[in-house]
């Protein structure tokens, strides 16, 4: 019998490439959010369009299918600008108890996979493992730490609920909503924004960045690996400047444009080791971020 993959978060930038990977192999897959722009007319794909704070929707939905994997990629994640997380955060924990509580009392040999964030790491520079101290610095990362201590205490009390923390960088695709950095930068730069952009540079920001389509590769790996693993960096393993991704595009795609590079502070970054990923997955990085990027560019000059 096919396995049923219920993925939360589904419209978004991971679900939607998973998606294309998947749907053709013998799994059936349950696609949960808010909504869909566009979907796949299979038999083996279900769409469901409801919040997951929907107690009742959701409850039915666990009643309809047995879940064997859950991909929990759903939850109000932090975007550049937005600092202010306390009206999200008690949302988001709600939302994943419930979530988990259904899957335990519907089917207590369900594989749950929850895609966490870089951003509970106490150390703000250089490398990090799946071993290193975490903190609460942001109501975000407080939710992460907080969901997964949730998931552990589950996993004690359910012998056959088995979970997986993916702790994630960022990563960027064609399918990366635009509320984003790069898309936003890739807006101005299109635009000829040259107010945004110069303050963008003036922030040096550095970050560990990598391809989504790479990450999600990982994932993939993740939902139908046998082993039982308890947490997992996916990283480029790589510290990248935004300004780089900025000169490269203006050079690659022939823009004109002058903006000033003078006096900027040099930033530091945490990094992933993804040592363990490569390792365990069988996995191998094939692209980067300034393909990310590129791709991005010729997806905005093209609506």
């Amino acid at each position: 019998m096919n396995k049923n993959i219920l993925i939360t978060g589904a419209n978004g930038q991971d679900g939607k490439i998973i998606l294309q990977k998947l749907a053709n192999r013998k799994v059936n897959f349950i696609l949960l959010d808010k909504n869909f722009e566009k979907k796949i007319r299979k038999k083996n794909v279900k769409y469901f369009e409801f919040n997951l704070k929907n107690k009742k929707k959701l409850e039915k939905l666990f009643k309809s299918y047995k879940i064997d994997i859950i991909l929990n990629l759903a939850s109000n994640n932090p975007n550049y600008g937005q600092n202010n997380y306390l009206k999200h955060y008690l949302e988001n924990i709600k939302n994943l108890k419930s979530l988990v509580d259904n899957s335990v009392k519907y089917k207590n040999d369900v594989k749950f996979i929850s895609c966490g964030s870089s951003r509970i790491f106490k150390k703000k520079n250089g490398l990090v493992n799946e071993k290193s101290k975490i903190t609460v610095n942001d109501f975000y990362s407080k939710f992460r730490i907080e969901t997964n201590k949730y998931l552990i205490n589950t996993k004690r009390n359910n012998k056959n609920f088995d979970f997986t923390n993916v702790i994630l960088f960022n990563h960027d695709s064609l399918f990366r909503n635009e509320r984003f950095l790069i898309p936003r930068i890739i807006y101005a730069l299109t635009s000829k924004n040259r107010v945004f952009l110069n303050k963008i540079i003036k922030e040096n920001i550095t970050m560990d960045f990598s391809h989504a389509e790479d990450i999600c590769n990982a994932l993939i790996k993740i939902l139908f690996l046998k082993k039982r693993i308890n947490n997992i960096i996916l990283s480029s393993g790589k510290k990248t400047y935004i300004n780089d991704i900025i000169k490269y595009l203006i050079k690659k795609n022939n823009l004109d444009l002058n903006l000033n590079y003078e006096k900027i502070k040099k930033k530091h970054c945490v990094i992933g080791n993804n040592h363990f990923a490569k390792k365990i997955l069988r996995w191998r990085i094939k692209k980067n971020i300034f393909l990310a990027a590129q791709e991005i560019f010729k997806g905005h000059k093209k609506l």
